[in-house]
């Protein structure tokens, strides 16, 4: 196999499928656009939806890129050789143009020729077929054909080899996904990819939309096949130069050899160590990549401002246990500027943001831990003499209020002679995540396809609110981030001061008088420049690509973007503005409705 390191890998990837006439895109924002049912973008295909779902993307309908994503599911899995919760994912699409055929073919070539891999190390997964939808046979002769061999191609239930829909209906299909046989002795004779022996790595997913999930259960062949690939860039490069873990790569090199200097620890030397240096290398990368994105967040109580201030506070508790110095966090966070700037420039455009807000948050906790150590020297004082057990309800609120690991309890307990009810605490533990997994669970049921009349109607009243805005109120105001479900929009602006009633009251007289003039919503394609000269508005980054797609309304709103919109703007009722509040430092956010 190919030693290649993370630099090389993206190039080689991008490259392989230029030469197969796919557009290279830049990656889109880690903070979705006008989409309700994710924190952040999971994978390559979600800032793609409009475009699977049969509206034309202005690159054409070969694209590939290297997309930015976040996934926190997994959080308290970190520390341990595999999780991360920031990845960069390689990725290739067919818009309604090759399927499986081509894309088998070229997913073989690229494993075997540009990465050298060897055949005989390869094995694949197809799906084995249910009631609703056939065995995927096609897809096992094109790998058959290519060079696997039969003995190496497993049939899979749809657990393994299906993905979708993402909401309840839409857009799915069947899948094969690629792996590397790690050399180790099967664990049974009917060892499989679907088993977690450890003999099968994945490295690479091949969707094939081709059906759509009907409101009554029933699947129908789409008008439009789509394929959606993604290949981990991380967990590639573990795979190629024979790493046991992703932060032996590259990738997390430079911090790990930074968090050694600065404990005096070495990496690999103690089970603790090793976890603790894991975990901040990787929350602070994560961190560093949602403070510093185009639309990024900072520390907060809710939504993506929560998940950051776990990951940072996670990573101050580890960061006490190796006793880093109070600024350790930061210089991380400044190595990993440095390290990927030439490949997301925003991270160097944004340095100043992600070392305010990392230091602001780090001594904020600093005080937090101080305060829970006052408060487990409380919760034990109360204990009876003759009772040297810590329930688990009281190690969980430690846990929950002032973010003590339950290792730290068990510590500090020891130390006093008290044990700690374990199985209480990972009782309401699990009583916790299934709270939060049913909140998770309501946030998800959308879908992610949800380009209804509705969702449209509203995504059309923000560009004109975004235009009203900055003309009513302040001709810097740009996005800085958006929400849309078929019930209402949110939008995030920059302002350091509430928007007056009177500024609102105009706003919302600006977008009926739009409505009222029922212009029609015109879309043109031209390239970035054209569009900055015309006027348009929008964030000019790579994630358009070379064309992109420009909306006017009349003389009400010119801005780029890659829609749903509605066709004129006398379909959007009266627009209403709800509620305007603060929702970061520097930053408002307008909650508005249109009634009919």
């Amino acid at each position: 196999m190919k030693k290649l390191n993370s630099i090389d890998l993206r190039e080689a990837y991008l490259n392989f499928f230029k030469s197969k006439n796919h557009a290279v895109i830049g990656s889109a924002s880690l903070i979705p656009e006008n989409d309700p049912t994710v924190l952040f973008t999971t994978a390559g295909m979600h800032p793609l939806v409009p475009y699977l779902s049969g509206e034309k993307h202005p690159a054409g309908t070969r694209l590939t890129d290297v997309q930015k994503c976040v996934r926190t599911g997994d959080i308290d899995e970190v520390g341990d050789a595999s999780h991360c919760t920031f990845f960069e994912m390689l990725g290739n699409w067919s818009l309604g143009d090759y399927f499986k055929k081509e894309s088998i073919s070229w997913s073989y070539e690229f494993l075997t020729k540009v990465l050298e891999i060897p055949v005989e190390k390869l094995a694949v997964s197809v799906f084995a077929g249910d009631d609703d939808c056939p065995r995927d046979e096609e897809s096992a002769e094109i790998w058959h054909s290519a060079g696997i061999a039969k003995d190496r191609i497993f049939y899979l239930p749809k657990k393994n080899n299906w993905w979708g829909p993402a909401g309840e209906t839409g857009p799915c299909g069947p899948d094969t996904e690629i792996f590397i046989d790690s050399g180790a002795a099967p664990c049974s004779p009917e060892c499989s990819p679907a088993c977690n022996c450890g003999k099968y790595l994945e490295i690479w997913n091949n969707v094939f939309m081709q059906f759509r999930k009907t409101e009554q259960g029933t699947f129908e062949p789409l008008k439009q096949k789509n394929v959606d690939t993604g290949m981990g860039l991380e967990r590639t490069i573990c795979v190629l130069n024979g790493h046991s873990s992703v932060y032996e790569t590259d990738v997390f090199a430079g911090a790990i050899a930074k968090l050694e200097e600065l404990s005096g620890k070495t990496y690999g030397s103690d089970e603790q160590v090793t976890k603790a240096m894991r975990v901040i290398a990787d929350h602070i990368r994560t961190s560093t990549f949602i403070i510093g994105d185009e639309n990024g967040v900072v520390p907060g109580n809710v939504s993506q401002g929560y998940i950051l201030r776990r990951l940072i506070r996670r990573a101050v508790r580890f960061a006490r246990s190796l006793e880093l110095p109070a600024d350790a966090l930061v210089e991380i966070a400044k190595l990993y500027v440095d390290q990927y700037q030439n490949v997301y420039p925003e991270l160097l455009k944004n340095k100043d943001k992600i070392v305010d807000e990392l230091s602001k948050e780090n001594e904020r906790f600093r005080k937090t831990l101080e305060q829970g150590l006052k408060e487990f020297d409380k919760v034990v004082g109360y204990l009876p003499p003759e009772v040297k057990r810590l329930s688990g309800k009281a190690a969980f609120r430690l846990y929950d209020t002032f973010g003590f690991p339950i290792e730290m309890t068990a510590e500090l307990c020891a130390e006093k002679g008290i044990s700690v009810d374990m199985k209480g605490y990972e009782k309401a533990f699990e009583d916790h995540q299934n709270t939060s997994r049913a909140g998770a669970e309501q946030t998800f049921k959308g879908g992610l396809a949800d380009h209804a009349e509705a969702t449209s109607r509203l995504h059309t009243a923000t560009h004109l609110m975004n235009a009203g805005l900055r003309k009513l109120v302040n001709p810097d105001i740009r996005q800085r981030g958006s929400n849309i479900t078929a019930e209402r929009l949110r939008f995030d602006f920059n302002l350091d001061r509430p928007v007056t009633p009177e500024e609102i009251k105009a706003v919302e007289d600006y977008v009926n008088g739009a409505i009222k003039a029922d212009v029609e919503i015109k879309c043109e394609e031209m390239s970035v420049a054209d569009a900055k000269a015309s006027g348009a508005m929008g964030v000019f980054d790579s994630k358009y690509g070379e064309v992109v797609k420009v909306y006017t309304m009349g003389e009400y709103s010119k801005e780029i973007c890659g829609g749903p919109h509605a066709k004129r703007t006398g379909e959007l009722g009266h627009f209403k503005i709800v509620k305007e509040q603060s929702s970061s430092q520097g930053v408002r956010r307008i909650k508005a409705i249109l009634e009919y």
